[in-house]
């Protein structure tokens, strides 16, 4: 066999790879947990509050469930999610319920290539899924595309001290010290987070930090 026809089958070997990675990861992300097809009770007393202002970005949107939320509030949102599954639905969605939210596939790791900045931006679940080794270059793409003044909201799991089971991946004292030059943490607080599961609810942490200038 010739070295031309043996680096073609190399080729289609690793897009065959690429090709169920995808998919297994698009499986994943589908069953997460807090994929509940409705918005997080969170992020509903965020915008009642007011704390929600201006253009606004929902990073790692899985199907679009806040950012349709507010959308029919009467914000301007863009979602993005690196699942074409999620974004297929969250397009669907879109459609069926006649709100208009701009749903783009995209990698929430490099987001200043869009050459779009917000006021402000909500996570819901994203950051905590991260290894601690990429949340500085998160962080660092995150800055970049919130205007300075603006505000990141973000709810994560949290370590559970009520007795509760839950996810125990972050804590007050880790987003402290992650938002720290160029950021300023204007509350943390301890929540509930609805899930998909038996439980129907988990611990997490809502963070409110504003981008300095």
């Amino acid at each position: 066999m010739s070295r031309s026809s043996l680096e073609k089958l190399e080729s289609i070997d690793q897009g065959v790879k690429r090709g169920w990675e995808m998919t297994h990861f698009e499986e994943q992300q589908e069953q997460s947990k807090w994929e509940t097809d409705k918005p997080q009770p969170a992020l509903i007393d965020l915008e009642k509050s007011g704390a929600i202002r201006g253009e606004v970005l929902d990073i790692g949107c899985c199907s679009g469930e806040n950012a349709l939320y507010l959308a029919s509030q009467g914000y301007s949102v863009t979602g993005i999610d690196s699942s074409p599954t999620l974004i297929a639905r969250a397009l669907l969605k879109a459609s069926k319920r006649n709100l208009k939210v701009k749903f783009l596939l995209f990698d929430s790791l490099k987001i200043e290539i869009l050459g779009m900045t917000f006021d402000t931006v909500i996570d819901c679940g994203l950051f905590h899924s991260f290894p601690r080794e990429t949340r500085p270059q998160y962080l660092d793409s995150l800055h970049q595309v919130l205007r300075p003044g603006g505000i990141y909201h973000v709810l994560c799991s949290s370590e559970d001290d009520l007795g509760n089971e839950g996810l125990k991946q972050t804590t007050k004292d880790e987003l402290e010290q992650y938002f720290q030059k160029g950021w300023e943490i204007t509350n943390i607080s301890r929540i509930m987070l609805e899930t998909r599961e038996q439980e129907n609810w988990d611990w997490g942490l809502l963070a409110s930090i504003l981008r300095l200038t």
